[in-house]
């Protein structure tokens, strides 16, 4: 049987990408924006509908392997919740992860990549290497996984699969904090990936950094961690004190101050382009001071900038 993510009518324009002064494409999706006191100060398109967050649940599933008995430093947790670009900070935390745990990159089981950052991604190649585990961005997670299996005395082999009792215990916490679970698919490092209503994840998320939980401190604190010095999460969370953010494929995007203001927004046709101009005005719209043009999302042509996506929603 076929479970339906919300019908195209269920979406509405959100932003445009401009080409040399001509609006050249247009990007559909929904949105979400929470008052302080929780309350939805705005929305657009079906919000209630469910959609896969994909990584941006990390933050949510890192809360249950704490809940049980994962116990890490805050960088470690920070790369936990993260999909981070394979550099050698990052490497070296996964590695830290496992070594704690007893485990070594071959107990790992998400799918090989190469990095996320070029660099890091030549640098492998040079070396005559290839597409690993552990240089792929969810690494973290799966790392944290495998601990946690150690931790309460569950196989670590086959630990994805969405009968282990990891993976049932992270789909009833989700569960609980975001309202439903209409599906289970499988994520693209392997593990198990639930489709929630966007509402419910950005009440789940906005409740961590109103609860000023241990997750948000972690992220908050090595935002560097959960993507990379050039990531726009990463930008976003330095730019903004106190903001937890975190993408997800297929054009989602979550973030949340401790004031309980929250944005989450899910892009229709999965394009990344237009998560960040959109996630920037909504949070501008609860008066969220994001400065300047530093996080534009610029349209290249010949080499230079040329155009920018511009959102359509959320202006104060």
């Amino acid at each position: 049987m076929t479970h339906r993510a919300p019908a195209a009518d269920s979406y509405v324009p959100i932003a445009e990408t401009h080409r040399s002064g001509y609006a050249e494409s247009v990007h559909h999706g929904a949105v979400v924006a929470l008052a302080e006191d929780g309350s939805v100060a705005w929305s657009v398109g079906d919000v209630d509908g469910a959609i896969y967050p994909r990584s941006a649940l990390k933050p949510l599933q890192a809360v249950t392997m704490l809940d049980l008995g994962l116990d890490v430093p805050d960088d470690l947790l920070a790369v936990v919740c993260a999909s981070h670009d394979g550099r050698a900070e990052h490497l070296a935390a996964v590695e830290r992860l496992l070594a704690a745990a007893g485990l070594t990159p071959g107990d790992l089981e998400n799918t090989p990549e190469l990095p996320l950052d070029a660099d890091a991604a030549d640098a492998v190649i040079r070396r005559g290497d290839g597409p690993s585990a552990i240089t792929q961005n969810c690494s973290g997670k799966h790392a944290a996984m495998l601990a946690t299996c150690v931790i309460n005395g569950w196989a670590t082999a086959g630990y994805i699969d969405a009968v282990h009792p990891l993976q049932q215990r992270i789909t009833a916490d989700l569960l609980a904090r975001t309202g439903r679970v209409a599906h289970v698919g499988v994520d693209g490092c392997g593990a198990p990936t639930a489709a929630v209503p966007l509402i419910g994840l950005a009440r789940a998320v906005r409740q961590l950094a109103v609860d000023r939980h241990r997750v948000h401190a972690a992220m908050t604190r090595c935002p560097e961690m959960v993507g990379g010095p050039e990531r726009d999460v990463t930008r976003l969370m330095r730019l903004i004190p106190g903001l937890m953010a975190k993408d997800g494929a297929e054009g989602v995007y979550v973030a949340a101050l401790p004031d309980g203001r929250a944005v989450a927004l899910k892009v229709a046709d999965g394009a990344s382009r237009a998560r960040l101009p959109v996630m920037i005005a909504a949070l501008r719209s609860l008066g969220v001071d994001v400065a300047g043009d530093i996080l534009s999302e610029h349209v290249m042509g010949h080499g230079r900038p040329v155009g920018r996506v511009v959102a359509l929603v959320g202006q104060p």
